[in-house]
This record gives C-alpha cells, sequence and structure tokens, in this order.
C-alpha cells in the first residue's frame, strides 16, 4: 500500500488532538528508516555541522551543504513533511537572498517547506518568504546560529520580560503566516503558555511535555553523537558501540585470515582455470 504524503494541513490538524513527532535526517539511510517508523516531520537541520561534518557552530554550514543533504533526504521520504533548515549565511546574512535561497530549497531540494530561527530581522523575512507562497516553521527561544547575541547556550525565558518577548514572537511568527514553531530550551510552563495562546502546533526541544508535538536531533537519540549531550535529550539506543564492536571484529577476521570466506567469494569452472594454466 502506497503512504500518503503529509501536508502542511495535516500538521495544521493535528494540534489538539494528537502529538506531533519531529526528528532530524541528513541523508538517504536514516531518512527512510524515520520515514518508515512513521515520523511526522523530519528536518534537515543545520545541526549537520556539529553531527555529520564535525564542525563546532552551526554558522559554519551553508547552502551548499543543506542542499546536498536536503536531496538525499527527499529522495528517501515517502511520507513524512520534509523541512529545510536555512543555514545562517542564506538569510541572515543578506536578508534580500533570503527569499530565493528559500526557494532552492523547494524548487531544487524538493523539501516542503523551511525552518527559520529568530533573529534581529526575522519578521522581515518571514513575511517576505511567506508572501513568496513557501510554508516556513519558525524557531524561538535557544537560537543556536544566534546563541552569543542572547547569552550562550542557555534556557531562554525565565523571567517574565524574557518570557513576555518571547511570546510576543511566537504570536507575530503565527501573524505573518508560520504553520508551526520550534520552541528550544524555554522553560515548560512558559512553553506551556505559548502552545495554549497559538492556534498553530508549537514543537518542543528542551522545553517540556504540554507542547503540541517535540522534536530531536536523530544522532543523539542514536548515541551516534558523543561529544557532548544535552540535558533535553532521551538517548534511545547507543548504536555507537554496536558500530565500534562490528568493525572491530571485521578488523579482526580480515587480520586472522577469516574474511572472506567461500561465500562471501566467486569461483571459476576447473576447465577454464586449466585452459588459463595452459
Amino acid at each position: 500500500m502506497e503512504k500518503i504524503k503529509i501536508s502542511i494541513s495535516d500538521i495544521l490538524r493535528l494540534k489538539g488532538k494528537r502529538k506531533i513527532t519531529m526528528l532530524t535526517a541528513y541523508d538517504y539511510p536514516l531518512a527512510s528508516l524515520v520515514d518508515k517508523a512513521g515520523i511526522d516531520i523530519i528536518l534537515v537541520g543545520d545541526s549537520l555541522a556539529n553531527v555529520v561534518l564535525g564542525l563546532d557552530s552551526t554558522t559554519k554550514v551553508g547552502m551548499f551543504e543543506m542542499l546536498h543533504h536536503s536531496k538525499s533526504v527527499t529522495r528517501a521520504v515517502k511520507s513524512a513533511l520534509v523541512v529545510g533548515d536555512m543555514p545562517y549565511d542564506s538569510y541572515q546574512v543578506n536578508t534580500e537572498e533570503s527569499v530565493a535561497n528559500a526557494q532552492r530549497f523547494i524548487k531544487e531540494a524538493g523539501c516542503d517547506a523551511i525552518k527559520l530561527e529568530w533573529f534581529d530581522k526575522c519578521l522581515e523575512v518571514t513575511e517576505k518568504i511567506t508572501k513568496a507562497g513557501i510554508p516556513v516553521m519558525g524557531h524561538i527561544g535557544l537560537t543556536p546560529q544566534t546563541a552569543d547575541k542572547i547569552g550562550g547556550f542557555k534556557v531562554q525565558g525565565k523571567d517574565a520580560q524574557a518570557a513576555k518577548r518571547l511570546i510576543g514572537q511566537a504570536e507575530a511568527l503565527e501573524g505573518l503566516g508560520c504553520f508551526a514553531i520550534v520552541l528550544e530550551c524555554v522553560p515548560d510552563k512558559i512553553a506551556k503558555l505559548i502552545t495554549e495562546k497559538l492556534k498553530i502546533p508549537a514543537i518542543g526541544i528542551g522545553a517540556g511535555i504540554n507542547c503540541d508535538g517535540q522534536v530531536l536531533v536523530i544522532h543523539d537519540l542514536l548515541g551516534l553523537f558523543e561529544r557532548y549531550t544535552p540535558k533535553f535529550v532521551k538517548r534511545y539506543a547507543n548504536i555507537s558501540v554496536e558500530i565500534s564492536r562490528a568493525i572491530q571484529n571485521y578488523r579482526d577476521e580480515v587480520m586472522e585470515g577469516k574474511f572472506p570466506g567461500p561465500q562471501h567469494s566467486f569461483t571459476i569452472k576447473e576447465e577454464e582455470l586449466k585452459k588459463l594454466e595452459e
């Protein structure tokens, strides 16, 4: 039975009915597994910079890398809504290029929507992109691309003034046509307030249980990234241990002459071998 592709309208209808599931993916094999597991939204996140490319900041990944990986994800996905994460230099460095870059995620990479992190000119850019007919997912709270401007990688909205600012940002993004908003590292009660105020889904990451849905980085969930693990991550597996074991077994069998065995080798007929010898 052919899978039905999830649409923006489907995501909007899920608010208040059931929790929305969202995970990152950056390549064909993992995207295929995430999609087959029934995850609603796949984010091709700029966390690619950290967990795949080994960079120390998401600001160091650009359009070339993001489009390259987005294409591999969309080739795999049959059902999930695929959201391309706009890299820092694609809309924050030069806002005039933001619409053209957003369109590339849709037209070239085959994504269904894009995601923007909050920054000083976020409302201006969001309005331009939504007016161009491109679905936008917002992102407020801890915004890694501009973490240096908001006090580092810390929980946001911990006092009344900061919380009020987050609520205002969420409402403004909804007013400009965002179909969903990611709340990252926000106190659970503030996230609950925002979720209840919005008519669009609020997807939490380090924002408590009361959001409309949750998102995690797939490498954190699987135990594939060991440089650091945020407090909000639950590790559902430790695949890196299994991978290491498999590689070590391969190394040992090659060195001991156990691999490849007859079942992994190709043969030639004896009469052909005799002809060669003659």
